[in-house]
Order: structure tokens, then C-alpha cells, then sequence
């Protein structure tokens, strides 16, 4: 795990398939393709339904954030760490994760590619 500019972050090789994952990508990137078991909250939403996250991890886990590329995941890494949760921010986001053969599905459960 690194820290590149202040914030915790992830390689995609390091994730274990039970790990939490948030991501946090707009409906119609998540549609076209996302990885299986993530919880979807999108930046744009993400501060009105904060408390679908606070429900949903682990109450002694991490969240790993994931977006497209790891910008929009590096700014809600940041403000959950601000807010006292154990969360990192996974580098390269969903591009990385496809590139390193993880499985991608779009909103039907078929296979799905990254916007």
C-alpha cells in the first residue's frame, strides 16, 4: 500500500475477491460494466446516500474505492479517512482491474467493459 499525495492507496494485484469495494463511478459507467459484489454509490450522490455505505461495510474492514482511473476514488478516500473509516483508494481504478484480467459485468451479468 502506498500514499501518493496524502491518500492510501491500492495496487488492483493486492485485492482479495472478498474485499469490500465501493464504487463510485456515475450509473452509466457502472451499468456498462462493473466488478462483481461492489456497492455502487456515485460521487454525485455519494454525500446524500452516505448512509447506504455506513450499513453495507464491514464494520471492522476496509473499503476499497474504485472509479474509472483513481481520481474521483482518491477524493472519496480521502473524506472517508477524514471520517475516521479504514478506506484506500485502488489505483488505476476499474481500468487497472480490467487490465489485470479481473472480471467486469455489465448491469445484465454478462460481460461488460469499462467506459
Amino acid at each position: 500500500m502506498s500514499f501518493g499525495a496524502g491518500v492510501p492507496t491500492v495496487e488492483v494485484a493486492d485485492l482479495k475477491d472478498d474485499d469490500f469495494l465501493l464504487d463510485v463511478r456515475e450509473d452509466d459507467e457502472w451499468r456498462a460494466g462493473h466488478a462483481d459484489g461492489a456497492l455502487h454509490l456515485p460521487l454525485s450522490e455519494f454525500v446524500a446516500r452516505y448512509g447506504e455505505l455506513t450499513e453495507a461495510a464491514p464494520a471492522d474492514g476496509r473499503v476499497h474505492v474504485i472509479c474509472r482511473s483513481g481520481g474521483r476514488s482518491a477524493q472519496v478516500t480521502q473524506y472517508l479517512v477524514q471520517q475516521g473509516i479504514d478506506a484506500v483508494n485502488v489505483d488505476g481504478g476499474m481500468q487497472s482491474w480490467a487490465a489485470a484480467g479481473r472480471p467486469v459485468r455489465d448491469e445484465r451479468g454478462e460481460p461488460g467493459h469499462v467506459l
